[in-house]
């Protein structure tokens, strides 16, 4: 949702900034889209970020001795968390 939301900032800050003609005297147009714009951008790596930080996977290690020959027994699983993708 955040890196969808970081496009969206950015494009309507484009939108203001470049390609809006329209004088207020109240606010500068641009200024308020390089400010989105800014904004869009810090949105989507922050996004990334923690697209990324998500997607780390866990690694277990069990060892038990088998109980009829006394050998060690190793085993190992590995997995990635449950996102909801």
């Amino acid at each position: 949702m955040s890196i969808g939301l970081g496009v969206v900032l950015f494009v309507i800050g484009a939108i203001l900034a470049f390609a809006l003609h329209v004088e207020v005297d109240w606010i500068s147009l641009p200024l308020v889209g390089y400010i989105l714009m800014a904004a869009g951008v810090v949105v989507f790596i922050l996004g990334l970020a923690f697209l990324m930080r998500r997607r780390k996977t866990i690694s277990t290690s069990h060892t038990s001795v088998d109980p009829r020959s006394g050998e060690a027994i190793r085993r190992d699983e590995t997995s990635a968390p449950d996102d909801g993708v």
